[in-house]
């Protein structure tokens, strides 16, 4: 670890909130400068709370990236809403995300309300100025500005990485003295059974519509290692995973007409995998029906929700 002179080290976390599609997972890559996290145009994209490690000569910053706040339908969206109150509770700072290409709405209202009751300094970040306007952003720095009591006001796009290396500078300031907290190497805390099913989920999304995307979810169900047949020396990694749905109907939506969608499901993932594990991967897919599964506390604790 190399300080820089006359300057404390500083470390801590820093909870990444805003309504679902608010560019919170987005700009958490870009700022760990690696994928973390998975994203998507759908909402609930991100259902844990995801840690990404920025360590740089100064300080470390721990990232935590969690659901999008919103009114919950289910179970599962209570829980989710859970994930951020209490990683809200025991952060140094808060990065309040709202997106320059729509207007502020009453999500963003409803979590300011939240943010107000907390003692935590706030940094609210304007996100995706790559797809606004010149006055778009400059009206809604203003608008974002008026919705609590920040510290700082920054836009930025993590997409053409305008303005990233500024906000980490920021966020690092307003951490509090001490040593890092993670090996330095180190980018994230996922385990990597997780990071594989939502290698998985994510390709799912982009490749089903209506309502399956909230209904989906992935569990590894086994993975195995052996020496790679088809490389000598190399590894070949097999995967087995399950991809949950709710209803029966739902099933031949993911399946496609002659497999065709679960097989192009596999090879994204598959990519995502290999590059993941530095391996060639054996992708094994199944689909199978798991009734109501985000109303039943019995079935999301067992699918790690």
């Amino acid at each position: 670890m190399v300080t820089v002179p006359d300057q404390p080290y500083r470390s801590g976390f820093a909870c990444l909130v805003g309504r679902p599609n608010a560019g919170k997972t987005t700009l958490t890559n870009a700022l760990v400068g690696t994928k973390v996290g998975i994203v998507s145009n759908r909402p609930q994209t991100t259902r844990h709370a995801i840690r990404g490690v920025v360590s740089r000569p100064r300080g470390q910053l721990v990232l935590v990236d969690t659901p999008g706040l919103h009114k919950p339908r289910s179970l599962l969206g209570r829980r989710l809403n859970d994930v951020v109150r209490d990683t809200l509770a025991d952060v140094d700072v808060v990065v309040f995300c709202v997106p320059a290409d729509q207007p502020v709405g009453q999500g963003d209202r409803f979590i300011a309300r939240q943010l107000r009751e907390l003692r935590t300094p706030v940094v609210v970040v304007v996100t995706k100025t790559d797809a606004a306007s010149r006055q778009q952003v400059a009206a809604q720095l203003l608008a974002a500005g008026a919705l609590v009591e920040a510290a700082e006001v920054v836009p930025v796009s993590a997409v053409a990485g305008d303005q990233v290396e500024l906000l980490e500078d920021l966020l690092v300031g307003l951490l509090p003295e001490g040593p890092p907290l993670y090996p330095e190497e180190q980018t994230t805390d996922s385990d990597v059974d997780r990071q594989l099913a939502e290698l998985v989920r994510e390709a799912a999304l982009e490749k089903v519509r209506q309502e399956v995307p909230h209904s989906l979810a992935v569990t590894i169900e086994e993975t195995a290692r052996r020496p790679d047949p088809k490389r000598p020396g190399g590894e070949l990694v097999e995967v087995h995973a399950l991809l949950h749905c709710e209803r029966p109907s739902q099933k031949p939506m993911l399946l496609g007409r002659g497999g065709e969608v679960i097989r192009a499901i596999g090879t994204e993932a598959r990519q995502g995998m290999e590059a993941l594990l530095g391996a060639r991967v054996h992708l094994d897919l199944h689909v199978t029906v798991l009734g109501e599964w985000q109303d039943d506390p019995k079935k999301l604790n067992r699918l790690g929700y």
